[in-house]
């Protein structure tokens, strides 16, 4: 009789039933109902169950989606914010235009062998957070690894939107009280992991100006393929431009009706000057 390897993990059912089993949407017993049907009708399982009135065609849209792993969430599914139109609603117009930019920061960014890129905003308001947010999603729906870092130890939002309130993160690893463990694996986004602020400091500025912060990027860019940095608004401080001095890269964010061309094309010129490379800037109306 061979011996059983007990490195190897069982092989994953990813047939239409065998997802919808494993999600909970059916029991075994129905399921036998749904073979039932599937073989007398001589129709696929995910109609038949439909017909019994199981499951719903958000249902089998999701489980198609996890099929070709392209994981979201339903409304109301998780514990995170109803903001993240990215998990909730990804085939919505406001995410298209999310893949568009994802698109293009492919292109122009990460294919030339970078790995870390900062989001900045120059107001509190602006929408920053939120966009990066989203743009993380995205990202690892991808395929690509994908780190979220909340490097605003100001007015952090990333703990409240993915439900990590009371972890350690950034702020704790820079003054050496936490390690990698800090960094929150996303189930719900194979690809996703989020590194939120931790505890706020008194300092915020000069413990991001530290080497420890370098020192950081480097181990994270060696684990990820894609560093996103959400960071505070240049309105509150220059935090931002030490982030992004680091990541090499940077991506503006504009609120329409509300952020002056003059301030972006000063902060431009701030980031040119220390090294930074402007890799585009986006104009969002919320």
């Amino acid at each position: 009789m061979p011996v059983p390897n007990a490195a190897t993990p069982p092989t994953r059912d990813s047939s239409i039933g065998g997802l919808l089993l494993e999600s909970g949407k059916i029991t075994p017993e129905n399921a036998e109902r749904v073979l039932r049907m599937q073989r007398e009708l001589g129709i696929r399982f995910g109609e038949a169950a439909q017909r019994l009135g199981l499951i719903t065609e958000a249902d089998i849209q999701q489980v198609l989606a996890r099929q070709f792993d392209y994981p979201y969430l339903q409304a109301n599914e998780g514990k995170f914010s109803a903001e993240l139109v990215a998990a909730y609603q990804p085939f919505s117009p406001q995410v298209e235009t999310l893949r568009a930019i994802r698109s293009q920061l492919m292109l122009r960014w990460f294919a030339t062998g970078r790995k870390s890129l900062a989001v900045i905003s120059i107001n509190p308001d602006d929408g920053a957070a939120l966009f990066v947010a989203n743009l993380a999603i995205v990202f690892s729906q991808l395929g690509e690894q994908t780190l979220l870092v909340d490097a605003n130890l100001r007015a952090p939002r990333q703990h409240e939107l993915f439900d990590l309130k009371g972890r350690q993160g950034l702020s704790d690893m820079l003054a050496g009280r936490a390690e990698l463990d800090a960094i929150a694996k996303i189930d719900s986004f194979v690809d996703l992991s989020v590194l939120s602020a931790g505890t706020l400091p008194p300092n915020p500025q000069e413990l991001l100006n530290r080497p420890a912060f370098g020192a950081l990027n480097g181990r994270l860019e060696s684990r990820y393929d894609a560093v996103l940095y959400d960071m505070p608004a240049l309105a509150l401080g220059s935090d931002g431009l030490a982030i992004a001095a680091r990541a090499g890269g940077a991506l503006l964010i504009a609120r329409k009706n509300k952020t002056l061309l003059a301030d972006l094309n000063t902060v431009s010129r701030q980031l040119s000057s220390t090294g930074v490379k402007v890799v585009g800037s986006v104009l969002v109306d919320f």
